[in-house]
């Protein structure tokens, strides 16, 4: 296995580790994703629990029914904004961390979209890529 991969939010205050293989990546689409990145959607690692910590600081915390139904948790830097991760009510066994806050990661390679039928007409998605009009099993 690989050394813990790192990341943080801009500002710095929140820091995690992943102790996990992370060497693909899915891009959610929805209309949530969407409104909390300010652009076309999310691109994320979903993560078992058990292999994500939260090394510096306390990230805040919004809760919002998502487009599928469900309750999602979403952590953020209260001081900046940055998301860090999602957690479904449903499956606290699991977390969706945001890619774009890795410090420095390995290869990887975004292998899916979800939540395409929401995708905005600007927003470029690889036709190589598993596309799913909505929330994935």
């Amino acid at each position: 296995m690989t050394p813990p991969l790192s990341g943080s939010c801009l500002c710095g205050a929140i820091a995690y580790t992943v102790s996990a293989n992370v060497t693909e990546l899915r891009a959610c689409h929805c209309t949530n994703c969407q409104k909390i990145s300010g652009a076309g959607g999310t691109v994320n690692a979903l993560v078992a629990r058990e292999h994500f910590r939260i090394t510096k600081g306390s990230p805040k915390r919004y809760t919002r029914t998502a487009d599928s139904g469900r309750v999602l948790h979403r952590y953020f830097c209260g001081d900046c904004g940055s998301g860090i991760y999602t957690q479904r009510e449903t499956t606290p066994e699991r977390v969706v961390v945001r890619a774009g806050a890795f410090d420095n990661p390995p290869p990887m390679k975004l292998s899916a979209h979800i939540w395409t039928k929401s995708a905005r007409n600007w927003d470029a998605i690889d036709p190589a890529a598993q596309q799913i009009p909505g929330q994935p099993d």
